[in-house]
């Protein structure tokens, strides 16, 4: 009797050995807790993180400096997961909070973006499902999320509020349903600001042994990757930047990094919040959907049914 006991405490201890070992060297679960990379990954919705995708990171941060075995870079489109650049408050890099978005830009790239960081591509810039932010005054609240109804609009929440504006996010082609509802009246919804003629920048996604001109648009930008990722002492006096106290035109890099978006450009939970993402940050490869419930019901229907086990892209 004793003895099978102690044979199951074994084989429990050797189930609970194997689960560690692989969430520690292979793979990772993640819950997605927003819409930002809809209609690829939907919110609520947990995904297997592959650890091997681009080289492991050796875990345990905290006791071993940063260290990839078989490491190989990450592509272009490619769903990644990784710790939060910006929570230097947090030393230690594997215990940041972790996001989840495309890569848009990999090292030596260089991406066209707006005044807002956001990148500009022929097919994003006339898709008509691209979102964007659009006012109207706190008053028609009701008549807008009425017409949202009878439109079968998503209601996404407000974006933003005060005591005489709201502001929500539309599609081109919600926002022409909305405007033909209003059967020609003067439109009272507005864009929130008009980037698209705005002329746009080059921005240059820093690679290793790399130097990248500083330009008052990206500046700001690049003080605060030295400082966060480079370990440099950096500022910015009567608009020029100043590194380890000497003033530069041109700032050089000791990582590669990436430049990361949603999948929802509304959605600034990406490298227009936090900057450049460095390798050391990448944990793995978004793989597949073992998980997925419709969230305003709890039941599952047919069209999450066949997410289940669906890979990720």
């Amino acid at each position: 009797m004793n003895i099978r006991k102690f044979k199951w405490i074994l084989a429990f201890a050797g189930a609970v050995v194997v689960v560690l070992l692989l969430r520690g060297f292979a793979f990772t679960s993640c819950l997605i807790p927003s819409t930002g990379m809809e209609n690829s990954i939907f919110q609520g919705e947990r995904i297997l993180v592959n650890k091997w995708s681009y080289g492991l990171r050796v875990p345990f941060m905290s006791l071993f400096s940063y260290h990839r075995w078989c490491e190989s870079p990450v592509r272009r489109q490619d769903i990644v997961v990784f710790n939060n650049p910006a929570g230097i408050r947090q030393p230690v890099i594997d215990r940041r909070e972790i996001y989840i978005s495309r890569c848009l830009g990999v090292p030596g790239d260089t991406l066209l973006v707006d005044s807002l960081f956001s990148v500009i591509s022929p097919e994003a810039q006339f898709n008509p499902d691209k979102k964007r932010l659009y006012s109207y005054p706190a008053s028609k609240e009701n008549l807008i999320t009425s017409l949202m109804h009878t439109l079968s609009i998503t209601n996404d929440g407000l974006m933003g509020s005060n005591d005489s504006t709201h502001v929500r996010s539309f599609s081109r082609y919600e926002y022409y349903l909305l405007e033909q509802a209003m059967n020609g009246k003067e439109s009272f919804v507005q864009p929130l600001s008009n980037k698209e003629n705005a002329e746009p920048n080059p921005l240059i996604v820093p690679g290793k042994g790399k130097f990248i001109r500083v330009y008052p648009w990206n500046m700001t930008l690049l003080r605060n990757t030295l400082v966060m990722h480079e370990g440099k002492q950096a500022e910015i006096k009567n608009d020029t930047l100043y590194v380890d106290g000497k003033p530069t035109q041109h700032c050089y890099f000791t990582k590669d990094y990436y430049w990361m978006g949603s999948n929802n450009t509304v959605n600034f939970s990406d490298s227009r919040l936090f900057g450049f993402v460095p390798q050391d940050h990448i944990i793995g490869k978004a793989s597949i959907i073992w998980f997925s419930k419709e969230k305003e019901t709890g039941l599952f229907d047919g069209y999450r049914w066949r997410r289940f086990f669906r890979t990720v892209k």
